[in-house]
């Protein structure tokens, strides 16, 4: 008994290893840098170790898919209890979620976009960890009052809205600067440009779905 319980924390340990380095790999090198050679080397280990832990690239990726979802409920999760401005609260959902996309753009752009063109996560996956993800956005977004329905609708137009501001900021921070832009190049400016784009769909999805 105690002998299969070592090892199977012996796995996870190392299972934990290799998520941990495919984490750090897509920080440092991009999606480009998900190979199994480069995933064995960041965790000190052979690429046999890759192979068997997770039956190769496919079974990696879709475990960091996970391991990335996993992290972003964690952000919302280290929110402040709801305080009753409801105003307050839900910019403090809208800028932890900036900051999660800002602190690592490659793995925000593996969660949303499709970086890797042979990577389709299984559909029940996606599932998953959308509607986990979803889930916090609903508990803070909810308008006081609203049927299930309107607070799924309201919370889905504020995060698609989120997801587009964030989405435009990390690609035009990924290119050279554009001359004479209004938008200006220090993080000041961008995080308001952010807060008045939060601040002004909530006022209109307030207005729509207030009972």
């Amino acid at each position: 008994m105690a002998a299969r319980e070592s090892a199977a924390r012996s796995a996870a340990e190392t299972r934990e290893r290799f998520l941990r380095a495919a984490v750090r790999v897509l920080a440092e090198q991009g999606v480009g840098g998900l190979t199994v050679r480069n995933l064995a080397e960041a965790a000190g280990s052979s690429t046999i170790g890759v192979y068997s832990r997770f039956g190769g690239r496919a079974g990696v990726l879709d475990a960091l898919y996970e391991r990335a979802f996993e992290q972003l409920d964690a952000a919302f999760a280290a929110l402040p209890p709801r305080s009753g401005d409801r105003a307050r609260d839900l910019l403090d959902l809208a800028l932890a979620y900036r900051r999660f996309a800002l602190e690592n753009p490659a793995r925000y752009a593996f969660m949303f976009e499709r970086p890797v063109a042979d990577f389709d996560p299984d559909p029940a996956l996606r599932l998953s960890v959308l509607r986990s993800g979803f889930t916090h956005v609903v508990d803070r977004a909810s308008p006081p009052g609203a049927s299930d329905e309107d607070a799924r609708r309201y919370s889905y137009l504020l995060w698609t809205t989120m997801h587009g501001l964030i989405s435009v900021e990390l690609t035009n921070a990924a290119r050279s600067p554009l001359p004479g832009w209004f938008v200006g190049q220090d993080e000041a400016a961008r995080e308001q440009v952010y807060r008045e784009g939060v601040q002004a769909i909530t006022a209109g999805l307030d207005a729509r779905f207030s009972v």
